[in-house]
């Protein structure tokens, strides 16, 4: 089935967009489809230099498995822009990864931030902003 399928199966109306999680996307869909995570973030930079609007509270998301299988959607619920260094302990607890703890989150996020900005000849610091939003699964 395909995301645009999906979409329509689930009765909802509207845009949406469909996208996978950048590292581990089984993984983290199946933590999302748990209940476990219900927040994630990505690098602020990425959607300046691709011209692309940040997320907003109200849209929805077809989550996609790695081969591209629409697995839920979600609605987003809260978006916040802030530096690395000033992630909260309670985002990174609704990320749902590893032991929930800031410490992990701070370890795992440096090392895919790094890699993400890499991509575009950027260097990733404490200082570096993110995109942190909060969603519900609304369909599954």
């Amino acid at each position: 089935m395909t995301a645009e399928e999906y979409w329509k199966s689930s009765g909802l109306t509207g845009k949406y967009e469909a996208w996978s999680f950048g590292e581990a996307p089984d993984k983290l869909a199946d933590l999302v489809l748990r209940g476990v995570k219900t927040a994630t973030c990505s690098a602020y930079d990425l959607y300046r230099i691709n011209n692309e609007p940040i997320p907003q509270a109200g849209e929805y998301s077809v989550i996609l498995s790695s081969a591209g299988e629409p697995l839920c959607i979600v609605k987003t619920l809260k978006v916040r822009v802030t530096e690395f260094d000033k992630v909260s302990a309670e985002h990174a607890f609704k990320e749902g990864e590893g032991d929930l703890s800031l410490e992990y989150w701070r370890e795992v996020h440096k090392n895919f931030l790094t890699n993400e900005l890499a991509s575009v000849n950027m260097k990733f610091d404490g200082d570096t902003k993110v995109v942190c939003e909060e969603f519900e699964v609304v369909y599954k």
